[in-house]
């Protein structure tokens, strides 16, 4: 299947420019990048998609093996790069899309990939000994039996944690709908891979400039989360958003802005 249609991709910016690819989070689309993604149109080659299963993806394309692990969402990433010719990319990956950029940087050619921008990310949401994810897998499982017991339900309890801003209703709001938009047996199956992956061993294996955005409080990655994949990804910047909630793409994109220009542009162009 031809993987710009599978995935929904759409470019925009400069023809001519550094390809600078956004993807998006678990239970959300390409839309979620709409305050983010304009402001490097002038300079940037933008890029941006929806994972198999959310937006307007093309379902037919789901394959629950395929999908078994984010090493197929990183095989759709490199498939996308080659059908469009891409080399030299800046990846920047929401949440386990963050994880999702690891694993395709470093399964691709060198020189297809440039530098990586995780926003939220999070190698492991269950802690284990001398590591803190924020969650115990009893919480896992809980949130899992929630998803197929209630979906939506569990979509509007859920959103709003999430999102953070309890004053910005309309936040998680937006959030909840997007859930809702996603086929809810293909979300059960992603949330699943997502918060039940182990994604630390990889982190080392990372070679690329790293900027790792963190918000000051999350519910999902907490700031030791960020921490421990800044010390294990050798020479990346962690930068601490003074912003709420897992999403700053929407809660906080002005300061979103300026910490990935800052990283990614030249300082005489920043």
């Amino acid at each position: 299947m031809d993987p710009l249609h599978r995935n929904n991709v759409r470019v925009l910016g400069r023809d001519d420019g550094q390809p600078m690819m956004f993807a998006h989070g678990f239970g959300c689309d390409q839309n979620m990048w709409r305050f983010v993604a304009p402001a490097f149109e002038d300079d940037f080659k933008v890029v941006l998609f929806d994972h198999v299963g959310a937006g307007d993806s093309d379902l037919s394309a789901y394959d629950p093996d395929r999908y078994s692990s984010l090493d197929g969402y990183a095989d759709d990433v490199n498939e996308i790069c080659e059908a469009l010719g891409l080399d030299d990319v800046v990846f920047v990956g929401h949440s386990v899309s963050s994880m999702v950029g690891a694993l395709a940087s470093t399964g691709a050619p060198r020189g297809r990939y440039d530098k990586l921008v995780m926003v939220g990310p999070s190698p492991r949401y269950i802690d284990d000994d001398g590591y803190r994810g924020g969650f115990s897998r009893s919480d896992i499982e809980e949130l899992l039996e929630s998803m197929d017991s209630n979906y939506l339900g569990w979509s509007s309890a859920m959103a709003p944690v999430i999102m953070g801003n309890p004053d910005r209703p309309e936040l998680g709001q937006e959030l909840t709908a997007s859930f809702c938009r996603t086929d809810p047996d293909i979300a059960r199956r992603w949330a699943q891979v997502t918060f039940l992956s182990d994604n630390r061993d990889d982190l080392a294996g990372v070679d690329l400039p790293t900027l790792v955005l963190q918000c000051s409080q999350d519910a999902i990655a907490p700031v030791e989360v960020g921490e421990y994949v800044h010390r294990a990804i050798p020479g990346s910047t962690l930068v601490l958003l003074d912003a709420v909630g897992h999403c700053p793409n929407l809660s906080a994109p002005g300061a979103t802005i300026d910490a990935i220009a800052a990283f990614v542009r030249p300082p005489a162009a920043a």
